[in-house]
C-alpha cells in the first residue's frame, strides 16, 4: 500500500512534474515544480489552509509519482504533454474538441496551392485564421480556385506524357503538369490572393457583385444564388474587422469569464492590424477559480496545439510564470512573443472593448448554459425512472456494428457524459475473430475486448460506463449481456430501436421496450447518441474499405505498379470507367503495355461479384 507520508520524505529537490492518482490509479492531476519536494508537500499540509477546490482534489489522492527534468522548461512542457495524455478532472482543462480551420496557401511550393487545414505547421506555407465558419472558408478556397485557376492537385512533380486531370479539362486549372504554365503569372494570381485574405477584399467583392448582377440580367439565377453565396462567404470570413490598429500587428486576447453557470476562456484574435474573430473555450467544473491559474493553463494548452504564435498576447493581469511562457512560447514560434498586460494606449482601449464584449457574450453563454444544464437534467432523470438507477450524471457508451456483406467488418464505439460527446474517449475496432454479417458475434467480439481492457489497468479504457447501449434490439442486448456475465461485469445494457423510418423510436431494457417519446428530452438525447454512433461505424467502414477495393481492384494485377496505378486513375477517373474500357483504350494510357493491359481487362471484370 502506497504510504503517502513516507514517499513525501523521499521528494527530491530538483525541478519536474508531478502527478496525483486516484484508488483505481487514475491520474486526477498534473502539475510541474521547481522544486518537487517544496511543492507536492504543500497538498498535504492541514487541510484549513488549502483552497475549497485543492481539498476535494486531495480528499481523492491515494498515490502519487513524479518525474524529474534538469530544468523548469523541461518540466513545462512535460507537464503539456502529461496535462494532454491523461486529461486529468482536477486540472484546468478545455472542454471544447473542437479545432478551428485556417486557410493555407503552400507558399513552400513551386506553384502553390490553397487548401484547408486545422494543422499550422513552421513550413513555409502563409496561414490565414482560425476561422469559426466552416462553410464559409469551404466556400471562400472554391470561389478563390475558380476565379484564379489555381492548381488543386497536391502532386508536385509530374512524370513526362501525365495527362492533365477533369479540372484542367473544365477550365478550373491551369494545368501545371503540361508544363506550359508561366511560374511569374501564376505567382502574380498568388499574391492576390493573399491580398484578399489579408483583409484587402474590396477589388473581389465588387468583382463578385458585378457578376450576380450581370447573371440576374440574363436571366441567370442559379448562376446569380451561385455568386450571392460566395459574397455571403467573403462577408462571413471579414465581417467581424471592426477594429483597426495602427501597423499591421498580429495578437491574440485572452480574457476570462465566470458567470453563473459557467467559467470561460475568451480568445480575441487580430490580425494584419484587425480584430478578426473571437473564440470562447469552456472550462471544466473542477476549474479553479484562480485567474491566474486560468490564464497559465489556458496558454499551455492552447499554444501547444496551435503553432499560429502571434508575437503579442494580450492579457489582464500578469501571470505567475511570465518570463518562462514567454520563453517557451518563443521557442515554440521560433521568434520573440511577448505577453502584454497594456495599462494605456490603442492596446488598453482594445482590451476594454474586448471586455465589455465578453460581459455581453457572458449573458448568452450563461443563459445556453442553463438550458443545457435543464434539459440533460431533465434526460437523467427519465432515464433513471425508465432503467431504475438514480444517477446525477450518466456515463453512456454506445456501440455499432457496419460491414458490407460481411466484409471489413467493424465496430464503433462512441462515448457521452453528461449530455456531452467525449470525443477523446472514442474507439475503433477492427473485428478479428467473426467471419461474415454477424453482427450480433462482433458485438460481442467488441465488448469482450473492451471490457478485457479496462479490467486489465489500460488508461485508455479504465473508466467504465454506467449504462451500456447497443445499436439494436432484445438480440443485441442479449448477445452483450451473455459476455458481461461470464466477465463477471455488472454494467446494464439497453438497446436503441429504430422505427420503420429509421429513427430512434424507443429503448429496450431488461426484456421490455421502453417508450422514448413520452420522454422529449431523453428521446432527442437517445437519437443523437444512435446517430453519433452509427456515423462513426460507417466513416470507419468507409475508410477501410476504400483501401481494400484499392488494393484488391488495381494493385494486386500483375504488371500494375504504383506509376501505372496512378497513370490509370488520371486517365479514366474511376476503376469503373478502367474495367469498362477495352484493351484498345487501356493501351492509350502512357506507358501501358498489351500482355497489362490485358492483365487489367481480365482481373477488373473477373472480380465483379455476381
Amino acid at each position: 500500500m502506497f504510504d503517502i507520508q513516507e514517499n513525501l520524505k523521499k521528494l527530491p529537490d530538483k525541478p519536474g512534474v508531478y502527478l496525483h492518482k486516484d484508488r483505481m490509479g487514475q491520474v486526477i492531476y498534473v502539475g510541474k515544480a521547481v522544486s518537487l519536494k517544496n511543492r507536492v508537500r504543500q497538498y498535504f499540509q492541514s487541510p484549513a489552509r488549502l483552497l475549497p477546490k485543492v481539498r476535494a482534489m486531495v480528499s481523492h489522492i491515494a498515490e502519487f509519482e513524479y518525474i524529474t527534468t534538469s530544468t523548469e522548461m523541461e518540466a513545462l512542457i512535460l507537464e503539456c504533454n502529461l496535462i494532454k495524455k491523461y486529461m486529468p478532472k482536477y486540472n484546468v482543462l478545455l472542454r471544447d474538441d473542437k479545432t478551428y480551420p485556417y486557410i493555407k496557401v503552400t507558399m513552400n511550393e513551386e506553384y502553390p496551392r490553397i487548401v484547408k487545414t486545422r494543422r499550422v505547421e513552421h513550413d513555409g506555407a502563409k496561414y490565414f485564421g482560425p476561422y469559426a465558419d466552416v462553410g464559409a472558408v469551404n466556400q471562400i478556397i472554391d470561389l478563390l480556385n475558380r476565379i484564379y485557376t489555381l492548381k488543386r492537385c497536391s502532386a508536385r512533380k509530374f512524370s513526362a506524357n501525365f495527362q492533365p486531370c477533369l479540372n484542367y479539362h473544365i477550365q478550373q486549372c491551369r494545368g501545371i503538369c503540361t508544363g506550359k504554365v508561366d511560374r511569374e503569372e501564376y505567382l502574380a494570381a498568388v499574391r492576390q490572393v493573399v491580398e484578399f485574405l489579408q483583409g484587402r477584399d474590396k477589388n473581389l467583392l465588387a468583382h463578385l457583385k458585378e457578376e450576380m448582377d450581370k447573371s440576374a440580367e440574363e436571366l441567370n439565377f442559379e448562376r446569380a444564388a451561385e455568386y450571392r453565396d460566395y459574397i455571403q462567404a467573403v462577408s462571413a470570413i471579414t465581417e467581424k474587422q471592426r477594429v483597426t490598429l495602427q501597423g499591421a500587428a498580429d495578437m491574440d486576447l485572452i480574457l476570462t469569464a465566470r458567470g453563473n453557470e459557467s467559467a470561460h476562456v475568451i480568445l480575441f484574435f487580430v490580425r494584419q492590424g484587425k480584430l478578426s474573430g473571437r473564440e470562447s473555450f469552456h472550462l471544466n467544473e473542477e476549474a479553479s477559480e484562480d485567474r491566474k491559474e486560468i490564464l497559465e493553463s489556458f496558454i499551455k494548452q492552447y499554444y501547444s496545439a496551435n503553432a499560429a504564435i502571434p508575437r503579442e498576447i494580450l492579457l489582464e493581469e500578469e501571470p505567475a510564470e511570465g518570463e518562462l511562457l514567454e520563453q517557451w512560447l518563443s521557442d515554440l514560434r521560433g521568434a520573440g512573443v511577448r505577453l502584454i498586460v497594456p495599462q494605456k494606449g490603442e492596446k488598453r482601449a482594445l482590451m476594454e472593448l474586448a471586455r465589455r464584449d465578453v460581459v455581453e457574450m457572458m449573458k448568452v453563454l450563461d443563459e445556453r448554459a442553463q438550458n443545457q444544464k435543464e434539459r440533460q437534467a431533465a434526460a437523467s432523470k427519465a432515464l433513471s425512472a425508465l432503467v431504475g438507477l438514480q444517477k446525477n450524471g450518466w456515463r453512456l457508451e454506445a456501440y455499432d456494428i457496419s460491414n458490407t456483406n460481411g466484409m471489413d467488418s467493424v465496430g464503433a464505439m462512441v462515448v457521452f457524459e453528461n449530455g456531452r460527446p467525449v470525443r477523446k474517449d472514442y474507439r475503433r475496432f477492427k473485428i478479428k475473430t467473426v467471419e461474415g454479417a454477424d453482427d450480433y458475434a462482433s458485438l460481442q467480439e467488441v465488448i469482450y475486448r473492451r471490457m478485457k481492457r479496462g479490467l486489465s489497468g489500460d488508461g485508455g479504457f479504465s473508466r467504465m460506463p454506467d449504462l451500456l447501449l447497443m445499436d439494436g434490439g432484445d438480440k443485441q442486448v442479449a448477445a452483450v449481456s451473455q459476455v458481461l456475465s461470464a466477465m463477471q461485469v455488472d454494467i446494464p445494457v439497453a438497446g436503441m430501436v429504430k422505427d420503420d423510418h429509421h429513427r430512434t423510436r424507443g429503448l429496450v431494457y431488461q426484456g421490455r421496450e421502453l417508450d422514448l417519446k413520452k420522454e422529449p428530452e431523453l428521446y432527442r438525447y437517445i437519437g443523437t447518441i444512435q446517430e453519433e454512433v452509427h456515423r462513426f461505424a460507417i466513416e470507419y467502414h468507409r475508410g477501410l474499405r476504400g483501401k481494400a477495393l484499392q488494393k484488391s481492384r488495381l494493385d494486386d494485377i500483375p504488371g500494375v505498379g504504383e506509376k501505372r496505378k496512378l497513370a490509370l486513375l488520371s486517365h479514366f477517373g474511376s476503376i469503373d470507367a478502367i474495367r469498362e474500357a477495352d484493351v484498345e483504350k487501356i493501351m492509350e494510357v502512357p506507358g501501358m503495355t498489351r500482355p497489362v493491359a490485358e492483365n487489367i481487362q481480365k482481373h477488373l471484370n473477373n472480380s465483379i461479384v455476381k
